[in-house]
């Protein structure tokens, strides 16, 4: 990994508390500082406050903005568009995760999380290897 786990920021933009504790849980345990936005919108205002991101774990489906509006405005941020975005939902299928990427998403994770492999997938997005995973 290229930064160490505790300078590392990931922000989980997801609307539902229970996914998000269980994130938030796995990522503290492997030393990640995490924050947290429940909805799309605001989310590169939001991000904009942050000394740094390292990525962002977004669900799709979200209040007010949903994922894909999220990561338009994110790509479109000269400070933020490069930081990796992965899709987190509840809502996984081939065609789902087709749309991800064709949207620019840098990976794609189904719920429910595993916990046994998440942290594994998340070492391996930081190392600049995409997750393409429906469960």
């Amino acid at each position: 990994m290229t930064n160490a786990p505790e300078a590392t920021t990931i922000l989980i933009v997801e609307d539902n508390v229970s996914n998000f504790v269980l994130m938030a849980r796995l990522l503290d345990h492997m030393g990640f500082h995490c924050e947290w936005k429940t909805s799309g919108y605001e989310v590169v205002e939001y991000a904009d406050t942050l000394p740094e991101v390292n990525l962002i774990l977004m669900d799709i489906r979200l209040p007010y903005e949903d994922g894909y509006e999220a990561l338009r405005k994110l790509r479109a941020s000269e400070a933020l568009r490069d930081i990796p975005v992965v899709a987190v939902t509840a809502y996984a299928s081939d065609e789902q995760m087709q749309r991800s990427r064709a949207a620019g998403f840098d990976g794609f994770l189904g719920k429910p999380l595993d916990p046994d492999r998440f942290p594994a997938q998340i070492s391996r997005i930081l190392d600049g290897d995409p997750v393409w995973e429906i469960e």
